[in-house]
Protein backbone atom coordinates (compact mmCIF):
# COMPACT_ATOMS: atom_id res chain seq x y z
CA UNK A 1 0.00 0.00 0.00
CA UNK A 2 1.21 3.24 -0.79
CA UNK A 3 0.09 6.86 1.42
CA UNK A 4 -1.11 9.10 -1.14
CA UNK A 5 -0.95 13.33 -0.78
CA UNK A 6 -5.03 14.13 -1.64
CA UNK A 7 -5.06 18.11 -1.78
CA UNK A 8 -9.04 18.54 -1.72
CA UNK A 9 -9.45 21.73 -3.98
CA UNK A 10 -12.43 24.08 -3.46
CA UNK A 11 -14.35 27.10 -4.70
CA UNK A 12 -15.15 29.31 -1.48
CA UNK A 13 -18.15 31.40 -0.55
CA UNK A 14 -16.50 34.84 -0.84
CA UNK A 15 -18.42 37.35 -3.34
CA UNK A 16 -18.47 38.31 -5.94
CA UNK A 17 -15.10 36.17 -6.71
CA UNK A 18 -14.55 33.04 -4.51
CA UNK A 19 -11.18 31.74 -3.93
CA UNK A 20 -9.55 28.72 -4.28
CA UNK A 21 -8.97 26.67 -0.90
CA UNK A 22 -7.02 23.44 -0.77
CA UNK A 23 -5.96 21.02 2.30
CA UNK A 24 -4.35 17.78 2.33
CA UNK A 25 -5.49 14.50 3.69
CA UNK A 26 -3.49 10.96 3.39
CA UNK A 27 -4.89 8.26 2.69
CA UNK A 28 -3.30 4.29 1.64
CA UNK A 29 -4.25 2.93 -2.01
CA UNK A 30 -2.70 -0.06 -3.76
CA UNK A 31 -3.04 2.02 -7.10
CA UNK A 32 -3.44 5.70 -7.73
CA UNK A 33 -7.18 6.24 -6.66
CA UNK A 34 -9.85 6.25 -8.73
CA UNK A 35 -12.96 9.19 -8.30
CA UNK A 36 -15.16 6.78 -7.07
CA UNK A 37 -12.90 5.95 -4.36
CA UNK A 38 -12.45 9.34 -3.28
CA UNK A 39 -13.97 9.73 0.09
CA UNK A 40 -16.36 12.72 1.33
CA UNK A 41 -14.19 15.12 3.45
CA UNK A 42 -15.87 18.00 5.95
CA UNK A 43 -14.34 21.32 7.02
CA UNK A 44 -15.03 24.34 8.72
CA UNK A 45 -17.25 26.39 6.71
CA UNK A 46 -17.31 29.33 8.98
CA UNK A 47 -13.59 29.93 7.78
CA UNK A 48 -14.60 29.83 4.24
CA UNK A 49 -17.84 32.50 4.05
CA UNK A 50 -20.01 29.33 3.90
CA UNK A 51 -21.45 28.85 7.31
CA UNK A 52 -21.78 30.20 10.63
CA UNK A 53 -19.72 29.31 13.24
CA UNK A 54 -22.67 28.27 15.89
CA UNK A 55 -23.35 25.06 12.62
CA UNK A 56 -19.85 24.91 11.13
CA UNK A 57 -19.98 21.79 9.00
CA UNK A 58 -19.69 21.91 5.35
CA UNK A 59 -18.94 18.75 2.93
CA UNK A 60 -16.84 18.27 0.35
CA UNK A 61 -17.25 15.92 -2.76
CA UNK A 62 -14.74 15.02 -4.91
CA UNK A 63 -15.71 15.69 -9.06
CA UNK A 64 -12.55 15.46 -10.30
CA UNK A 65 -8.55 14.03 -10.13
CA UNK A 66 -5.72 14.41 -11.42
CA UNK A 67 -1.91 13.45 -10.84
CA UNK A 68 -0.31 16.16 -9.06
CA UNK A 69 3.12 16.31 -10.43
CA UNK A 70 4.44 18.87 -7.53
CA UNK A 71 4.41 16.16 -4.88
CA UNK A 72 5.17 12.52 -4.56
CA UNK A 73 2.10 10.23 -4.43
CA UNK A 74 0.29 13.10 -4.33
CA UNK A 75 -3.28 13.91 -6.25
CA UNK A 76 -4.99 16.61 -7.20
CA UNK A 77 -8.75 16.50 -5.82
CA UNK A 78 -11.35 19.03 -7.42
CA UNK A 79 -14.69 19.57 -5.16
CA UNK A 80 -17.88 20.36 -4.92
CA UNK A 81 -19.33 22.13 -1.71
CA UNK A 82 -22.17 20.20 -0.43
CA UNK A 83 -24.54 20.42 2.49
CA UNK A 84 -23.44 18.32 6.15
CA UNK A 85 -25.51 15.64 4.51
CA UNK A 86 -23.19 15.57 1.71
CA UNK A 87 -26.03 14.89 -0.64
CA UNK A 88 -27.64 18.40 -0.88
CA UNK A 89 -25.00 21.08 -2.93
CA UNK A 90 -24.24 24.13 -0.99
CA UNK A 91 -25.44 27.88 -2.10
CA UNK A 92 -22.02 28.48 -2.82
CA UNK A 93 -21.79 25.65 -5.24
CA UNK A 94 -22.04 26.88 -8.89
CA UNK A 95 -21.02 23.35 -10.57
CA UNK A 96 -23.54 21.18 -9.50
CA UNK A 97 -26.24 23.32 -10.94
CA UNK A 98 -25.35 24.44 -14.53
CA UNK A 99 -26.19 22.98 -17.87
CA UNK A 100 -23.84 20.60 -19.59
CA UNK A 101 -23.09 18.99 -22.71
CA UNK A 102 -20.35 16.41 -23.65
CA UNK A 103 -20.87 17.75 -27.02
CA UNK A 104 -20.38 21.40 -26.45
CA UNK A 105 -16.25 22.12 -26.63
CA UNK A 106 -15.39 25.08 -24.69
CA UNK A 107 -12.20 26.86 -24.87
CA UNK A 108 -11.24 29.40 -22.54
CA UNK A 109 -8.88 32.04 -22.87
CA UNK A 110 -7.40 32.91 -19.00
CA UNK A 111 -5.30 35.92 -19.06
CA UNK A 112 -4.00 37.65 -16.09
CA UNK A 113 -1.22 40.03 -14.39
CA UNK A 114 1.86 38.87 -12.21
CA UNK A 115 2.05 41.09 -9.29
CA UNK A 116 4.88 42.18 -6.97
CA UNK A 117 4.93 44.48 -4.63
CA UNK A 118 2.01 46.08 -5.18
CA UNK A 119 2.64 46.17 -9.19
CA UNK A 120 2.46 44.39 -12.29
CA UNK A 121 6.03 42.78 -12.65
CA UNK A 122 8.27 44.67 -14.16
CA UNK A 123 6.67 47.99 -13.50
CA UNK A 124 8.91 50.61 -11.83
CA UNK A 125 8.49 51.91 -8.33
CA UNK A 126 6.16 55.14 -9.51
CA UNK A 127 4.79 55.59 -12.69
CA UNK A 128 4.89 53.57 -15.60
CA UNK A 129 7.26 51.63 -18.00
CA UNK A 130 7.19 52.04 -22.01
CA UNK A 131 3.35 51.89 -23.70
CA UNK A 132 2.28 48.59 -24.60
CA UNK A 133 3.28 47.47 -27.88
CA UNK A 134 6.34 45.47 -27.73
CA UNK A 135 5.02 42.69 -25.00
CA UNK A 136 2.48 40.80 -26.77
CA UNK A 137 3.97 37.50 -27.79
CA UNK A 138 7.41 39.33 -26.55
CA UNK A 139 10.47 38.02 -25.91
CA UNK A 140 13.62 39.82 -24.52
CA UNK A 141 14.46 40.62 -20.43
CA UNK A 142 13.45 44.31 -21.59
CA UNK A 143 10.28 43.04 -22.87
CA UNK A 144 9.56 39.84 -20.30
CA UNK A 145 11.66 39.96 -17.34
CA UNK A 146 13.99 37.43 -15.50
CA UNK A 147 11.42 35.46 -14.05
CA UNK A 148 7.77 35.49 -15.70
CA UNK A 149 8.96 33.03 -18.64
CA UNK A 150 10.34 30.79 -16.16
CA UNK A 151 6.92 31.12 -14.20
CA UNK A 152 4.86 30.35 -17.44
CA UNK A 153 6.63 27.37 -18.35
CA UNK A 154 6.46 25.20 -15.11
CA UNK A 155 2.93 26.38 -15.10
CA UNK A 156 2.57 24.69 -18.69
CA UNK A 157 4.52 21.52 -17.39
CA UNK A 158 2.60 21.23 -14.32
CA UNK A 159 -0.64 21.53 -16.33
CA UNK A 160 0.37 18.47 -18.79
CA UNK A 161 1.63 16.00 -16.24
CA UNK A 162 -1.90 16.80 -14.07
CA UNK A 163 -3.22 15.20 -17.73
CA UNK A 164 -5.06 19.20 -18.21
CA UNK A 165 -5.86 19.96 -21.84
CA UNK A 166 -3.48 22.98 -21.33
CA UNK A 167 -3.15 24.46 -25.21
CA UNK A 168 -1.00 27.17 -25.01
CA UNK A 169 0.89 30.36 -23.21
CA UNK A 170 1.87 33.66 -24.70
CA UNK A 171 2.59 37.38 -23.13
CA UNK A 172 0.03 39.48 -23.17
CA UNK A 173 -0.73 43.26 -24.38
CA UNK A 174 0.44 44.90 -20.95
CA UNK A 175 3.93 44.67 -19.56
CA UNK A 176 3.60 41.68 -16.68
CA UNK A 177 0.67 40.38 -18.29
CA UNK A 178 -0.06 36.55 -19.91
CA UNK A 179 -2.43 34.36 -20.66
CA UNK A 180 -2.69 30.17 -20.74
CA UNK A 181 -5.34 28.27 -23.00
CA UNK A 182 -7.69 25.77 -21.38
CA UNK A 183 -10.05 23.37 -23.43
CA UNK A 184 -12.64 20.71 -22.61
CA UNK A 185 -15.38 18.66 -23.90
CA UNK A 186 -18.57 19.29 -21.77
CA UNK A 187 -19.07 22.77 -19.68
CA UNK A 188 -18.12 20.62 -16.26
CA UNK A 189 -14.85 18.81 -18.01
CA UNK A 190 -13.57 22.39 -19.06
CA UNK A 191 -14.51 24.79 -16.03
CA UNK A 192 -12.74 22.44 -13.95
CA UNK A 193 -9.73 22.48 -15.76
CA UNK A 194 -9.71 25.95 -15.52
CA UNK A 195 -9.76 26.38 -12.41
CA UNK A 196 -7.44 23.93 -11.88
CA UNK A 197 -4.95 25.47 -13.88
CA UNK A 198 -5.68 28.70 -11.46
CA UNK A 199 -5.01 26.61 -8.71
CA UNK A 200 -1.41 25.19 -9.67
CA UNK A 201 -0.55 28.59 -11.44
CA UNK A 202 -1.29 30.45 -7.72
CA UNK A 203 0.51 27.96 -5.59
CA UNK A 204 3.56 27.84 -8.03
CA UNK A 205 4.06 31.29 -7.94
CA UNK A 206 4.20 31.09 -4.12
CA UNK A 207 8.25 30.11 -4.05
CA UNK A 208 8.82 33.34 -6.02
CA UNK A 209 6.64 35.58 -3.57
CA UNK A 210 4.71 36.90 -7.11
CA UNK A 211 0.62 36.77 -6.94
CA UNK A 212 -1.71 36.40 -9.78
CA UNK A 213 -3.85 39.27 -10.30
CA UNK A 214 -7.36 38.20 -11.67
CA UNK A 215 -9.38 41.26 -11.86
CA UNK A 216 -10.10 42.55 -15.55
CA UNK A 217 -8.88 45.99 -14.76
CA UNK A 218 -6.32 46.49 -12.33
CA UNK A 219 -4.72 49.53 -13.66
CA UNK A 220 -7.76 51.45 -13.86
CA UNK A 221 -9.23 54.14 -16.03
CA UNK A 222 -5.27 53.73 -17.87
CA UNK A 223 -4.36 53.38 -21.64
CA UNK A 224 -3.19 49.50 -20.27
CA UNK A 225 -4.89 45.93 -21.47
CA UNK A 226 -7.20 45.33 -19.17
CA UNK A 227 -7.78 41.16 -18.62
CA UNK A 228 -10.08 38.92 -20.14
CA UNK A 229 -10.86 35.24 -20.24
CA UNK A 230 -12.32 35.01 -24.12
CA UNK A 231 -14.75 31.65 -24.39
CA UNK A 232 -14.35 30.50 -27.62
CA UNK A 233 -17.58 28.00 -27.82
CA UNK A 234 -19.08 25.24 -29.79
CA UNK A 235 -21.49 22.42 -29.97
CA UNK A 236 -21.95 19.14 -32.81
CA UNK A 237 -25.04 21.29 -34.15
CA UNK A 238 -22.41 23.99 -34.44
CA UNK A 239 -19.85 21.65 -35.85
CA UNK A 240 -22.26 19.77 -38.06
CA UNK A 241 -25.07 21.48 -39.19
CA UNK A 242 -24.76 24.99 -38.55
CA UNK A 243 -25.60 27.32 -41.64
CA UNK A 244 -26.15 31.30 -42.06
CA UNK A 245 -30.13 31.24 -40.58
CA UNK A 246 -29.19 29.34 -37.67
CA UNK A 247 -26.07 31.70 -37.12
CA UNK A 248 -28.41 34.91 -37.47
CA UNK A 249 -30.82 33.05 -35.23
CA UNK A 250 -28.26 32.40 -32.42
CA UNK A 251 -26.42 35.94 -32.56
CA UNK A 252 -30.29 37.58 -31.76
CA UNK A 253 -30.38 35.30 -29.31
CA UNK A 254 -26.94 36.87 -27.33
CA UNK A 255 -28.09 40.14 -28.42
CA UNK A 256 -31.51 39.21 -26.60
CA UNK A 257 -29.94 37.66 -23.62
CA UNK A 258 -27.08 40.88 -23.65
CA UNK A 259 -27.96 41.22 -18.94
CA UNK A 260 -27.62 37.32 -18.57
CA UNK A 261 -24.61 37.04 -19.91
CA UNK A 262 -23.00 40.41 -18.73
CA UNK A 263 -24.13 38.95 -15.11
CA UNK A 264 -22.17 36.15 -14.90
CA UNK A 265 -18.92 37.44 -17.57
CA UNK A 266 -16.97 38.78 -14.09
CA UNK A 267 -17.29 41.38 -11.84
CA UNK A 268 -16.54 45.00 -12.86
CA UNK A 269 -16.51 44.35 -15.99
CA UNK A 270 -17.98 47.61 -17.31
CA UNK A 271 -14.29 48.92 -16.64
CA UNK A 272 -13.09 46.78 -19.19
CA UNK A 273 -15.74 46.47 -22.23
CA UNK A 274 -15.69 50.14 -22.44
CA UNK A 275 -15.01 49.83 -26.24
CA UNK A 276 -11.03 51.03 -25.94
CA UNK A 277 -8.56 47.99 -25.95
CA UNK A 278 -10.18 45.41 -28.26
CA UNK A 279 -13.09 45.29 -25.88
CA UNK A 280 -17.01 46.26 -27.29
CA UNK A 281 -18.98 48.11 -24.86
CA UNK A 282 -20.88 46.26 -22.18
CA UNK A 283 -24.25 47.26 -22.51
CA UNK A 284 -24.35 46.81 -26.62
CA UNK A 285 -24.09 43.64 -28.61
CA UNK A 286 -22.13 42.85 -31.77
CA UNK A 287 -20.35 40.43 -33.64
CA UNK A 288 -18.12 40.38 -36.38
CA UNK A 289 -15.84 38.31 -38.68
CA UNK A 290 -12.56 38.79 -37.19
CA UNK A 291 -13.00 41.46 -35.01
CA UNK A 292 -11.64 41.87 -31.62
CA UNK A 293 -13.41 45.02 -31.24
CA UNK A 294 -16.90 42.87 -31.28
CA UNK A 295 -18.69 40.91 -28.50
CA UNK A 296 -18.19 37.74 -30.91
CA UNK A 297 -15.82 37.79 -33.14
CA UNK A 298 -16.00 35.21 -36.29
CA UNK A 299 -13.27 33.74 -37.27
CA UNK A 300 -13.02 33.34 -41.24
CA UNK A 301 -13.11 29.97 -41.26
CA UNK A 302 -16.37 29.78 -39.48
CA UNK A 303 -17.96 31.79 -42.79
CA UNK A 304 -15.53 29.80 -45.37
CA UNK A 305 -17.17 26.26 -43.67
CA UNK A 306 -20.78 27.44 -44.58
CA UNK A 307 -20.78 28.78 -41.24
CA UNK A 308 -19.60 25.70 -39.15
CA UNK A 309 -17.67 25.73 -36.50
CA UNK A 310 -16.94 27.61 -33.40
CA UNK A 311 -17.41 31.24 -31.95
CA UNK A 312 -15.61 33.13 -29.64
CA UNK A 313 -17.02 35.47 -27.12
CA UNK A 314 -14.95 37.57 -25.49
CA UNK A 315 -17.01 40.01 -22.75
CA UNK A 316 -16.33 37.08 -19.94
CA UNK A 317 -13.01 38.37 -17.97
CA UNK A 318 -10.48 37.31 -16.07
CA UNK A 319 -12.52 37.29 -12.98
CA UNK A 320 -14.99 34.85 -14.43
CA UNK A 321 -16.29 31.59 -13.10
CA UNK A 322 -16.22 29.38 -16.05
CA UNK A 323 -18.70 27.38 -14.91
CA UNK A 324 -21.33 30.16 -14.74
CA UNK A 325 -20.33 31.15 -18.19
CA UNK A 326 -20.75 27.91 -19.86
CA UNK A 327 -23.68 27.40 -18.66
CA UNK A 328 -25.19 30.27 -19.77
CA UNK A 329 -23.88 30.51 -23.21
CA UNK A 330 -25.12 26.89 -23.33
CA UNK A 331 -28.58 28.33 -22.02
CA UNK A 332 -28.57 30.64 -24.75
CA UNK A 333 -28.07 28.41 -27.61
CA UNK A 334 -30.68 25.76 -26.28
CA UNK A 335 -33.00 28.72 -26.75
CA UNK A 336 -32.45 28.91 -30.77
CA UNK A 337 -34.15 26.59 -32.59
CA UNK A 338 -32.36 24.03 -34.93
CA UNK A 339 -34.78 24.08 -37.27
CA UNK A 340 -33.58 27.69 -38.83
CA UNK A 341 -31.01 25.57 -40.44
CA UNK A 342 -32.68 23.34 -41.61
CA UNK A 343 -35.18 25.54 -43.48
CA UNK A 344 -32.95 27.75 -44.83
Amino acid sequence: MTKYKLEYIWLDGYKPVPNLRGKTQIKEFDHFPALEELPLWGFDGSSTEQAEGRSSDCVLKPVAVYPDPARKNGVLVMCEVMMPDGVTPHVSNARATILDDEGAWFGFEQEYFFYKDGRPLGFPEHGYPAPQGPYYTGVGYKNVGDVARQIVEEHLELCLEAGINHEGINAEVAKGQWEFQIFGKGSKKAADEVWMARYLLQRLTEKYGIDIEWHCKPLGDTDWNGSGMHCNFSTKFMREVGGKAYFEALMAQFATNLEDHIAVYGPDNHMRLTGKHETAPWNKFSYGVADRGASIRVPHSFIKNDYKGYLEDRRPNSQGDPYQIASQVLKTISEVSTAASAAA
